[in-house]
């Protein structure tokens, strides 16, 4: 194993579900890396406001989604899930979005992370998608969700996954546009590279 691939494993990017949504679950940026900080993560940065954490550690993910919201719940008073993904499954789910497929005033392009006892490739079928309107691909811990809308909001309104929100399925998800998620995974890159010549 070289050297290079051990600080590989140690980027991690944290997802929290549900913050910063219509006025609920506040939490500002500065006092969410600090939280972070104050359990012992390195290199820890967030992109936008809607709960994505860039950080590097040696503990499993295991160990550091619970100690994480229990940090969570001390310093903000908020029961809020966090989902960790690591550096290479990141990099499979980038690789496996389509270069078209991105988020824009014509196309709507969600990933859906998903909690382990939902991951499974079977959870399409369970999907009241349209044929004429949703595309939706399956990529280990993620659904990803298209439609090409061409700005008529009607079409969106027919998309099959607005019936989604209903489902217990939900609740075992958070949500990211593709943009972000590209984004996520170059921050990523670049503290894996950060962390490397340390």
């Amino acid at each position: 194993m070289t050297a290079a691939g051990t600080v590989n494993r140690m980027i991690g990017l944290a997802l929290l579900r549900g913050i910063n949504v219509g006025g609920a679950n506040k939490i500002e940026m500065a006092r969410l890396r600090s939280t972070f900080q104050a359990i012992g993560l390195s290199n820890v940065r967030t992109y936008i406001a809607s709960g994505n954490v860039v950080f590097s550690d040696r503990r499993p993910h295991s160990e550091l989604a619970p100690m994480l919201e229990e940090a969570i719940a001390e310093e903000f008073g908020l029961n809020i899930k966090i989902l960790l993904r690591d550096m290479d499954a990141m990099t499979a789910l980038v690789e496996a979005l389509p270069d078209h497929w991105i988020d824009d005033k014509l196309t709507r392009c969600y990933v859906m992370f998903l909690w382990e006892e939902v991951d499974d490739a079977g959870v399409v079928d369970s999907l009241k998608l349209k044929e004429d309107i949703d595309e939706v691909i399956y990529v280990p811990g993620a659904l990803i969700w298209r439609v090409d809308h061409h700005g008529d909001r009607k079409i969106l309104g027919r998309s099959g996954m607005n019936n989604i929100m209903a489902t217990p399925l939900y609740r075992a998800m958070t949500i990211r546009n593709a943009n972000t998620v590209r984004k996520l995974a170059a921050m990523m890159s670049e503290t894996n590279e950060v962390a490397s010549s340390k």
